[in-house]
Order: structure tokens, then C-alpha cells, then sequence
């Protein structure tokens, strides 16, 4: 039963953008922040993050598959939306997503996965039988050339590729920020720097996933954890991770110092019903707390294990942060009236269209999706098991 407190409009009483809408932000996010993290070795060449750059770029695919599933049951229905292909409307952000999402899957997400693993597809479809022989071989396009001349630009190609990447995965990303930071009516949201503030939340998630997922997969295939790769990462992670931080702490400086008519009902909102996803889950321990952890590690020369172990938990608050952020900013953003007198909840249900456990099946379905994908185009290399791999 919704609560209601205060005087609420009556179109305002029960929620419009479920637990869906907030999933599909933190996919795209993945995403976008996986793929960031992918050029680092590809475009400013820090070979160190090397170990994750393929496992990178199949985890943005993985996710990138998934991620209009949530808008697509939201809609209720999903099979109207393809009209937005053939009745374009270049005024409409939520329209031209559709655009953007097919050019950063197959114009440069896809097209780089192909170019980086063509060599391997080849060598794949001649020493495969069956059906993965059929396989491997529509995948390679009918390209078997891997002399050095055609490698060579294969690369040159991926390059140029990937820098047109970069900004398209800020683009990706950045739409949804826009959408809510354009929306003027919401004070919660109408922020210019929201945008901005999405995509470093966005790199800091897409980052902290790949470490841990790079860190669980190299323990699962019995490998030896590349401290120097994980160590790398984790700078990364820290630094950006002050700039989200900072950019967010800015927007909440000038929100108090403008206090506007709307700060008094936020304000209000922050210590009541948001202060556990807000102060405490975001704030506290999604932000500060892998913060102050990731510090530990950048100034005290620390032992491999404790390491390890800090990077896992930090990167695990992270990615419960930026859940929660996207939690806040979706869900918290309605849960007040336009009249600034009255307040509404948000029960989450749990067997439906827009309930729980559609939301945990859908963050759930990447990880399928991505362990197919290892099999299919494993982004390792060869290497002998370690009997080190154990006592890690």
C-alpha cells in the first residue's frame, strides 16, 4: 500500500519509473566504464591493465546486449519499440538512444571485438569441427588474411576505432544524466553537471566491475592474480573515483548555498526516507568508506593478500554506491510532489513485471552472457596453471 503524506498531486501518488529504470543506468554504466578501462591499453597504451583488455571489452558487450531489456519490459510494449527506427524524431533524447545504442553495438563496440580476435576466429575455424567450425567461420566474415601486413592494420583500424569509442561510450551514457539533468520541473534532478556526474559514476562502476571480475575468473581458472595489472586498476579506480565524489559533493554544495524553494522538501527528504539509501548505503559506505580503502593502499605498501582483499571489498561497496546513487536519483526523484508539501513511498514488489526478481534475473543475465562469450572467444592466453594459484 503507497504512503502518502502531505499533499501530493493525485498523478504523483504512485511512481512511474520503477527498479527497471533504475538497472538500466547502472548497465549502461558498466558498460561505458568497461570500455573505458579497454583503452586504456588500446589508446594511451598502459600495458600494465593489458591482462583485462579483451575481458573488458567482452564484459561491455555482455552488458551492452542487456542493457535496453529493463526499458523494454518497462514498456510494456516492447514490440512498438522499433518504431523508433522508422519514425525518427531528432528532438526526442529518449528517441535517438535507439540510434546511439546500435552505433556504439555494431559501429564500434562489436566492430573492435572482430578486429581484435580475427586472428584467433581464423585459427578457431581451422582447427574446430562441427558446428563451431560453421561458426567461427561466418564470424570470421570470410577474412582469413592474418599475414603480418594484415594484422598490422587490423590494429591501425582497431585504433582509430577505439578512439571513437571513447566518446561514444560518454555519449551512451551521458544521454541518460541529460535526460534527468534537462527535466526542470524536478528540482532533484535539474542539474547541468548531472550528465557529467553520471559518467564518472559510470567509468567508476565499469571499472571496479571488470577488476573483480578479472580477479574472480583468473581464480576460477586456477591462474596466478596479476598484482601489478589488479594494482593498476585500482589507481585508476581511486583517482576517478575523487572526481565522481567531488563532482558530487559540488552539486550538494550548490544546491544548499542556492536553497531554493525546493530545499526545504529535499532537505527533509534526505533525513527521512532517503537517509539509508542516501546518507548511509551511498554516501558512508558506497563512497567514503572504498575511498578511504583504495587511499590505504596507494600510500602503504601493503602485503599481495591484504591487497587483494581490499580491492574485492572496495570494489564491491563501489559498484553498491553507484546502485544506489542511480537508486536515489530515479526513485528519490519522485518520491516527492511538485507542490513541495507532500511525499510518497515506493514499495518494490517481488513477482512481477517490474518486481525484484525480474531486476536480480536481469543483472544477473550479463554474467551468462559474458561466461558464453569466454567460451566462445576465451581472452586469455594460453598459459601452464600455477601452483601458487592456490594460496592467493
Amino acid at each position: 500500500m503507497t504512503g502518502v503524506e502531505g499533499f501530493m498531486y493525485p498523478n504523483e501518488v504512485g511512481l512511474q519509473w520503477s527498479v527497471l529504470i533504475v538497472l538500466y543506468p547502472f548497465i549502461t554504466g558498466l558498460v561505458a566504464g568497461a570500455f573505458i578501462l579497454a583503452s586504456l591499453e588500446r589508446v594511451f597504451h598502459v600495458e600494465a591493465v593489458k591482462p583485462t583488455y579483451r575481458l573488458a571489452l567482452l564484459t561491455a558487450l555482455a552488458f551492452l546486449i542487456v542493457a535496453p531489456l529493463p526499458l523494454q519490459l518497462h514498456l510494456g510494449h516492447p514490440e512498438r519499440s522499433p518504431e523508433m527506427y522508422f519514425t525518427p524524431h531528432s528532438t526526442s533524447a529518449m528517441a535517438m538512444f535507439g540510434y546511439v545504442y546500435l552505433w556504439y553495438l555494431m559501429a564500434v563496440l562489436v566492430f573492435e571485438i572482430w578486429l581484435d580476435y580475427r586472428k584467433d576466429i581464423v585459427l578457431l575455424s581451422q582447427s574446430s569441427k562441427g558446428l563451431l567450425k560453421v561458426m567461427y567461420k561466418v564470424m570470421s566474415l570470410g577474412s582469413d588474411n592474418i599475414s603480418p601486413r594484415a594484422l598490422h592494420i587490423d590494429e591501425k583500424v582497431g585504433w582509430i576505432v577505439t578512439l571513437i569509442g571513447i566518446p561514444s561510450a560518454f555519449l551512451l551514457h551521458g544521454y541518460v544524466g541529460f535526460i534527468f539533468g534537462s527535466i526542470k520541473a524536478n528540482p532533484w534532478w535539474s542539474s547541468p553537471l548531472m550528465p557529467v556526474v553520471f559518467i564518472f559514476s559510470a567509468m567508476v562502476s565499469g571499472i571496479a566491475g571488470v577488476m573483480l571480475i578479472y580477479m574472480a575468473t583468473t581464480k576460477l581458472r586456477g591462474r596466478t592474480i596479476d598484482m601489478r595489472c589488479v594494482d593498476t586498476i585500482a589507481m585508476y579506480l581511486f583517482y576517478i573515483f575523487i572526481i565522481d565524489f567531488s563532482l558530487e559533493m559540488l552539486d550538494l554544495i550548490h544546491r544548499i548555498y542556492e536553497a531554493d524553494e525546493s530545499f526545504r522538501s529535499l532537505d527533509f527528504m534526505v533525513h527521512t526516507q532517503l537517509y539509508i539509501p542516501h546518507i548511509v548505503i551511498q554516501i558512508i559506505l558506497g563512497t567514503v568508506t572504498p575511498l578511504v580503502l583504495l587511499f590505504v593502499t596507494q600510500v602503504v605498501k601493503l602485503p599481495e593478500q591484504i591487497r587483494k582483499r581490499i580491492y574485492v571489498i572496495s570494489g564491491c561497496l563501489a559498484l553498491m554506491g553507484i546502485f544506489a546513487m542511480r537508486w536515489n536519483v530515479v526513485i528519490g526523484g519522485q518520491l516527492f510532489s511538485k507542490s513541495f508539501l507532500g511525499y510518497t513511498t515506493y514499495k518494490m514488489t517481488l513477482v512481477t513485471r517490474e518486481g525484484s526478481l525480474v531486476a536480480i534475473g536481469l543483472s544477473i543475465l550479463p554474467l551468462f552472457i559474458l561466461w558464453a562469450l569466454i567460451k566462445l572467444l576465451p581472452p586469455w592466453a594460453t598459459e601452464p596453471p600455477t601452483h601458487t594459484a592456490a594460496a592467493d
